[in-house]
This record gives C-alpha cells, structure tokens and sequence, in this order.
C-alpha cells in the first residue's frame, strides 16, 4: 500500500509544493508546528530514512540543504531545525522547521492547523527566496 507521500508525489494528494526534482520533493506540513515547517522526501518509497542508500541519503540532505535558507528568509527565525522522526509515515522524511526557541521543535505540542490559503502564501513566500532547480 503506497505511504500518503507516494500518493503526494504522484499527484493523487496535492501538496503545497516548495521544489522538486526528478529524486527529491520538499513541500509544507499541513499540519505544523510553526509556519514554513516543511517536509522533505525522496521520491521513491522507502520507509525508513537509514534505509536509503548511502549517496541517496546524502543528496537527500543536500536537496534539503538548499530548501532551508530560502524557509530562514521568508519566514524570519534564528534557525532552521532539522528532524527525522518516521514513526508518522512510513515513508523517509526530514522535517525543516522555523524555530526561534527549543520548543518549536516539540513534536508532542498541538499543531497548527492553517488555511489552504495560508498555506499557499507561506508556499509562495518561500519559493520566492529560491535558487532555481
């Protein structure tokens, strides 16, 4: 059975998408912890992250590595937390997150829940400050 991300990147889910490319898709968590919390995945369905080969791993954290200052730009923070959880979805994440102090990075505090508007502009905002892909 195909994770909820595989249906995303296969277009049966929409996403709020930041970037892609023919591997990697980074996209806004529609339920975040603060906004421009972003989600990172390989394309290809692996469950858990340790799992990727090598080199996949590390293209998947250099993909995340140019999605990070353009989320520092349009949502102002001192950091961009990373996190790789996987318990949620059995598909190889990396969580991006805003943070300003360590409880942004709580993942046991109550999500956001905002608009499909609102995820648009944040979505917006943050393509703005990227390189092209």
């Amino acid at each position: 059975m195909s994770s909820i991300f595989t249906k995303i990147v296969q277009g049966a889910i929409p996403c709020h998408r930041i970037a892609e490319d023919d591997r990697f898709l980074a996209f806004l968590d529609v339920m975040p912890l603060v906004e421009g919390h972003t989600l990172v995945i390989p394309k290809q369905e692996i469950d858990y992250i340790f799992d990727l080969e090598p080199q996949d791993l590390a293209d998947l954290m250099r993909f995340a590595q140019r999605i990070a200052p353009a989320i520092k730009q349009a949502i102002p923070c001192k950091r961009i937390g990373v996190s790789v959880i996987g318990l949620e979805v059995p598909h190889a994440h990396v969580h991006l997150v805003p943070m300003n102090q360590m409880n942004d990075m709580n993942f046991i505090r109550e999500k956001l829940r905002p608009s499909a508007e609102a995820l648009a502009e944040t979505a917006t905002k943050i393509r703005s400050y990227l390189p092209l892909f």
